[in-house]
């Protein structure tokens, strides 16, 4: 395949959000395949677009081989070299390197990480204003997207059912430090042109969250059109998800939005605690013991937080509590990587 120097002439991926970056990683390292990126995922089939269309997409035999994790296969939202093999198929031969990557750790016990999209521009982090209203799970999708190296939005919605919008979001403020909240109503389109201009033409973005949010009414009024199934509210205030695949969409206007669904669990392998515990991390830097564990040492600078007001109790025992899961899930990592290891040079020498 020639060398194509213009983005133009990818006029298919370049709405798709191709850009100088992917198309010389291509041309260095994969340019005797066809670019495409992954729209959707069924199990061990993807959905891609091509330049030449869509197409169906299966991995390969020897990368399914070399792959050993999770979280290394293709996801939605993945840059893949593909080889076009006719009526609608395509065989994947290699994954682009990814920008960003949000993930989360499968429900059980299992040390695993589950890729939810990657190479996104923002996080669309959505909670609605009913009963999903909740400070310390916000705390967790928080954890994840600052991890992932996007950068992220808080969505409430079903403002039109309540009533107090502002008292919430200054509660989801002493959390959401630094990140932009904004508040709508796919009823009576209270903020839609607000979160449509988040989003631009190029940049794709991921919305996350707990079922029956309204992701999915959501992003039908940002593309203008019912692509995705709804189900409305029931009687006891709490919605229904609809959505059971990840897919990507493109809006009439040039951006890209990834649905995917809503999740009843959210447990983590990892994450930016840094940012996400921003203030609990500045005041643990002026406690008077560098080791300090905030319990029963003095001049404790979180315990005095604690006591004046500065910082809440909930908030406290929360980070402590995700600290704790994520320590321990790195052990259970730790481990697994190591047996996975033995696996691998075991392959090598046969």
């Amino acid at each position: 395949m020639g060398a194509i120097n213009n983005l133009k002439e990818f006029e298919k991926l370049y709405k798709l959000g191709l850009n100088e970056e992917i198309l010389n990683q291509w041309k260095n390292d994969f340019n005797k395949y066809s670019l495409g990126r992954v729209t959707a995922q069924y199990r061990n089939l993807y959905k891609i677009v091509a330049e030449s269309g869509e197409v169906n997409g299966i991995i390969s035999g020897k990368l399914n081989y070399e792959l050993i994790y999770k979280k290394d296969f293709p996801a939605v939202g993945d840059w893949v070299a593909i080889d076009e093999v006719g009526n609608g198929d395509s065989i994947i031969h290699g994954i682009l390197q990814r920008k960003t990557i949000i993930s989360r750790k499968v429900a059980g016990a299992k040390s695993e990480e589950q890729v939810l999209a990657t190479n996104v521009d923002k996080i669309f982090i959505t909670m609605s204003l009913n009963h999903d209203f909740n400070v310390r799970r916000l705390e967790r999708y928080i954890n994840i997207a600052w991890d992932s190296g996007a950068v992220p939005v808080i969505i409430l919605t079903k403002a039109d059912l309540y009533e107090d919008v502002e008292i919430q979001r200054l509660k989801l403020a002493e959390v959401a430090l630094g990140i932009e909240i904004i508040s709508v109503s796919a009823f009576n389109g209270e903020g839609i042109e607000g979160v449509r201009g988040l989003i631009g033409a190029g940049k794709t973005v991921v919305f996350i969250g707990s079922s029956g949010v309204g992701k999915s009414t959501l992003i039908n009024k940002l593309l203008r059109e019912d692509i995705q199934s709804t189900k409305d509210i029931g009687s006891n205030d709490k919605g229904r998800h609809t959505t059971t695949n990840r897919e990507l969409f493109v809006m009439d206007d040039g951006g890209i939005i990834i649905d995917t669904p809503g999740m009843r669990e959210l447990q983590l392998s990892q994450g930016d605690m840094e940012s996400t515990f921003s203030d609990i991390e500045d005041l643990a830097q002026q406690c008077y013991f560098n080791d300090c564990t905030h319990k029963s040492e003095p001049r404790c600078a979180i315990r005095e937080a604690i006591g004046s007001g500065k910082l809440s109790i909930d908030r406290f025992k929360s980070y402590e509590k995700l600290m704790k899961e994520i320590k321990n899930e790195e052990k259970r990592r730790a481990a697994k990587e190591k047996i996975n290891e033995r696996k691998s040079q075991k392959k090598i020498r046969k």
